[in-house]
């Protein structure tokens, strides 16, 4: 279910700050919103995985910390990323 580098370098393409940023908030949001589109997709299929199920939880709170860190340091990238992922 992990993500290959070719779905990693087309999803975040828009997101990087230069061509090897791999730890920027923007970065790191855009991959973890694809991963949670995935895994959703994912437990629709299948309810009862479990193990799964934590592991979107998980995502999921990695992401909102990582979007109130952003909100506050940079609040211009923060609208951005969100119209352009299509969060809220």
């Amino acid at each position: 279910m992990a993500l290959t580098s070719k779905q990693k370098s087309t999803v975040t393409k828009d997101s990087r700050r230069h061509d090897k940023d791999t730890g920027s908030p923007e970065y790191q949001i855009s991959l973890f919103s694809t991963q949670i589109k995935k895994l959703t997709a994912h437990l629709k299929k299948n309810p009862k995985d479990f193990h799964s199920r934590r592991g979107l939880l998980k995502m999921v709170s990695k992401r909102r910390k990582l979007l109130s860190y952003l909100e506050r340091t940079n609040e211009k990238a923060h609208k951005v990323l969100i119209k352009k992922l299509g969060l809220k």
